[in-house]
């Protein structure tokens, strides 16, 4: 038996690339996937997550839950226009019949965790509302989990959709509270892709050119990511922070660099909506429990992908 894995997410572009690597990794098994709302609209989310892990032959296997279809508290907005209508390119709006599993997502995730304490791990590539419900529900649940990984916030830099926050942690700030202050987390932010967390114009092309189902998938869902790229950050490349959230996971040797700090998310409306702020310096009182990826091998993760696209095996390098 591999990693069991639940994976919480709000099934855009990049994400269903995370939720390919972790399906087509033999060294995971994913025990549920749970969707929140957050990029796209909520049905189009959880059809998109269908589609992806029915392309890597898992859907059989693998239930799907529904989740929170609003943050706890806030209003907020898709972002269509980063993704594409739908969320996979504006192109493909799969319709795949797969029913979703009985019981709603943050029961799943409580459920899982209660009967294998200990056992199961939790990738957050979404906004953070199922797993601060969950927390609420089951306040042990920092304990009864091995590993999680929250793909979200700003780390002392420029947010992916204000100047001062990531999407993730704007979309439900209460909730992004909520958890980095009760788990023990290992952050991968938006700084961190905008480093290391790339595809870049050779790599886009070269996939656009093989024969894979893998690879098709992949440019159909980031041409349009790739276009908002260049416009936004003037760079002809698809961000991919889900995925390297997710195979930070799969092979923990790809972290090259983390600190452990202090983490807190402003909850409040307005400009700093979302801001996460990480204490770097120290300053605060608070309690350093945040583990924060700062680099990781970047050569290793385009490798990941290529072997994950080219060949169905993201840990064929490894």
């Amino acid at each position: 038996m591999g990693q069991r894995l639940i994976v919480d997410t709000d099934t855009a572009g990049d994400d269903s690339q995370a939720l390919l690597m972790a399906a087509l990794a033999e060294s995971i098994d994913i025990e549920a996937v749970t969707i929140v709302a957050g990029n796209v609209e909520f049905d189009y989310e959880v059809e998109n997550a269908k589609y992806a892990l029915d392309l890597a032959g898992v859907a059989d296997s693998v239930p799907v839950y529904e989740g929170a279809r609003r943050p706890l508290l806030k209003e907020f907005d898709h972002v269509d226009h980063v993704h594409g209508e739908g969320g996979l390119g504006g192109e493909l709006f799969p319709d795949t019949g797969i029913p979703s599993a009985d019981g709603h997502a943050v029961d799943a995730i409580v459920d899982v965790a209660r009967e294998s304490p200990g056992e199961v791990s939790l990738a957050c590539i979404g906004p953070l509302t199922n797993v601060a419900l969950a927390i609420r529900r089951e306040p042990e649940l920092n304990d009864l989990l091995d590993e999680v990984v929250v793909m979200g916030g700003a780390v002392n830099t420029l947010g992916n959709d204000t100047p001062s926050a990531e999407f993730n942690f704007w979309v439900d700030p209460d909730a992004a509270k909520i958890v980095m202050n009760e788990l023990d987390v290992t952050l991968v932010d938006w700084g961190l892709t905008v480093r290391h967390g790339k595809i870049g114009a050779e790599d886009l092309d070269r996939f656009a050119e093989a024969e894979t189902p893998y690879a098709e998938f992949f440019t159909t869902v980031t041409g349009h990511a790739r276009e908002f790229s260049k416009e936004r950050l003037g760079v002809d490349a698809a961000t991919q922070p889900d995925t390297l959230a997710l195979a930070c996971f799969l092979n923990p040797d790809l972290v090259t660099e983390a600190g452990t700090y202090f983490v807190d998310v402003d909850e409040r409306e307005g400009m700093t909506r979302g801001y996460s702020l990480v204490d770097e310096l120290g300053i605060t009182d608070g309690e350093p429990r945040t583990r924060v990826v700062e680099a990781v091998d970047e050569s290793t993760f385009e490798r990941m992908v290529a072997d994950m696209l080219l060949h169905g095996d993201p840990e064929r390098s490894l």
